[in-house]
């Protein structure tokens, strides 16, 4: 292994565009691996169970957290939602990265996990709350009542914005894609995801006794 992985969570209020974002960071480098998350919600159209999420029941889901089964987890919109620690466990200890696209409870959560070393958090502002009601109207996935109720809890969400590491303003998606794209090679490169580096400066030292 010469790195370990990130934890690279995303997070916004609904229709800022961190799921456009994580699909576009994906389609740069296929090694990123997604966390896909569990939920209680009934799945969309064209979402498939084990790829978009893990649909699972409420019972189901409360006994996985239960048995410490959840990294983070949380009730959004009167649904749960949970990210499975063990492939994300297995995937940083293979010198993977992992993209979580989730929001401010869990990222709040991870960070403060026995994790919190490898994780880098990004949140994503729209440019004004005016284009954030225009894109959920114009996705078209919720009726009128969810949208209105996603306006509301935007507050919320948006006024969490200084616990992140990196904040991007998503006002042009190729630009925010490139500054996404120079922060993770970035942080890839932080002393505390070289545990290699360690070895190689002891070699360096060692290699001074040869001089004399």
């Amino acid at each position: 292994m010469t790195r370990r992985g990130l934890l690279i969570i995303l997070s916004s209020p609904s229709g800022a565009g961190k799921s456009t974002l994580a699909g576009r960071l994906r389609a740069w480098d296929t090694t990123l691996q997604f966390s896909v998350s569990a939920t209680t919600r009934a799945p969309r159209e064209g979402e498939e169970d084990g790829k978009d999420y893990f649909f699972v029941s409420v019972p189901s889901f409360q006994d996985q957290v239960a048995e410490g089964g959840m990294l983070e987890h949380a009730r959004v919109f009167g649904n749960y939602y949970g990210s499975p620690k063990a492939p994300v466990q297995t995937a940083i200890e293979s010198g993977r990265d992992v993209l979580f696209d989730i929001d401010w409870q869990g990222a709040q959560q991870i960070s403060n996990s026995a994790l919190q070393e490898h994780v880098l958090s990004i949140f994503i502002l729209p440019p004004s709350i005016a284009e954030l009601h225009r894109r959920l109207v114009k996705r078209g996935q919720d009726a009128p009542d969810v949208i209105e109720g996603r306006m509301q809890k935007s507050w919320d969400e948006i006024s969490h914005w200084d616990g992140y590491d990196y904040v991007l303003v998503n006002d042009d998606l190729d630009t925010t894609e490139d500054r996404l794209k120079t922060i993770i090679s970035a942080e890839r490169l932080r002393r505390s995801q070289q545990p290699q580096l360690v070895d190689h400066v002891r070699a360096l030292q060692s290699q001074f006794g040869d001089r004399t």
